[in-house]
């Protein structure tokens, strides 16, 4: 069932990495809708996954000449869900108005198949300034992360500095250093951007180095955030992006994208299985938090200094009037 969010339903989504796209539809959920997305000469594609004969998703078929034809009776829909062929009909018979299923805008970007429900409130998805393609970093898709949290709760999550040194112990923070310095978050030209926080990580990559890193958190929309993490008494520099699918109240995906300007020599496997590890840590956290869904009223849970980020994050969700994944 549509969840009729005001904000989400005009933002893009990133609903699956360019490469896991194939030649056959692949099935995909955003925001409660069931979503069959395709590729043809034309591009990416994206319909309703349901054929309106009999009720079967059409992610079950093909792709055929174009369009997609459902596996069940084979009827064929265009790519803007006009049904153009139904094989069981005499020829000379006119193909019923109504034979059609449902269109949203989609497109790809950034190596991801994007889809959004509405009339998109920007012209093409953007990650962070959506300078992902400049030649100065290496970049490494990581994810998709299926996680059994309401998108807000990732994304705090994220932002949550004072968990690297117990969630994530002995790689991105020690227990025996937890203070955070005090810190402020500003809004720029939109963007909620922290103050660098100096944090002693024992691992923060997977290579067995120990480091004091500065963090810098970024929030550009509500279920896209980034951190930028320079290393003291270095030119190295890494970059993270978090952008989640709001699969439905109880479901989200998260994709990831890392820039970084060291390392070059290794493979990207060695930061991939890091990120994975790290995400299997966080599961057990944002998938057992109670309220599941993340409360705007600031009263309604206990606040300290070093949770500026998160409580600047918690108003901005509730200025934008976002309602899914909040209460």
């Amino acid at each position: 069932m549509l969840i009729e969010d005001p904000v989400l339903l005009k933002q893009w989504h990133p609903v699956c990495l360019s490469v896991d796209l194939t030649d056959s539809p692949k099935a995909v959920e955003v925001l409660g809708v069931k979503i069959a997305v395709f590729r043809t000469a034309y591009g990416v594609h994206a319909l309703k996954d349901l054929c309106i004969h009999r009720g079967v998703p059409l992610s079950l078929g093909k792709v055929v000449d174009d369009g997609i034809v459902c596996a069940y009776h084979g009827w064929t829909y265009d790519r803007c869900g006009k049904c153009t062929r139904i094989p069981s009909m005499p020829k000379n018979r006119a193909i019923p108005a109504k034979a059609r299923t449902n269109s949203y805008f989609c497109t790809e970007e950034f190596g991801f198949i994007w889809v959004c429900i509405k009339q998109p409130q920007d012209e093409k998805p953007m990650i962070g300034g959506g300078k992902l393609n400049s030649p100065d970093f290496t970049k490494v898709h990581m994810g998709p992360y299926k996680l059994n949290a309401a998108g807000p709760r990732v994304i705090e999550n994220f932002l949550d500095v004072s968990h690297l040194m117990f969630v994530h112990e002995g790689l991105l923070g020690d227990s025996e250093f937890p203070e955070i310095s005090d810190y402020q978050v500003h809004q720029k030209n939109g963007v909620l951007v922290s103050d660098e926080i100096e944090v002693y990580q024992p691992d923060p990559d997977g290579r067995g180095h120990g480091v004091q890193s500065q963090y810098t958190y970024k929030v550009y929309n509500p279920l896209c955030a980034a951190f930028t993490k320079k290393i003291s008494n270095t030119n190295e520099f890494f970059q993270l992006f978090l952008i989640v699918l709001p699969v439905n109240e109880q479901q989200s995906t998260a994709f990831m994208v890392m820039e970084r300007n060291y390392a070059l020599e290794e493979g990207d496997q060695v930061f991939v299985e890091f990120q994975d590890l790290l995400i299997e840590q966080d599961r057990a956290i944002v998938e057992n938090q109670k309220p599941e869904l993340l409360p705007l009223d600031l009263q309604a849970e206990l606040h300290l200094n070093c949770d500026r980020m998160s409580i600047a994050y918690r108003k901005l969700l509730k200025e934008t009037g976002i309602t899914f994944g909040t209460a």
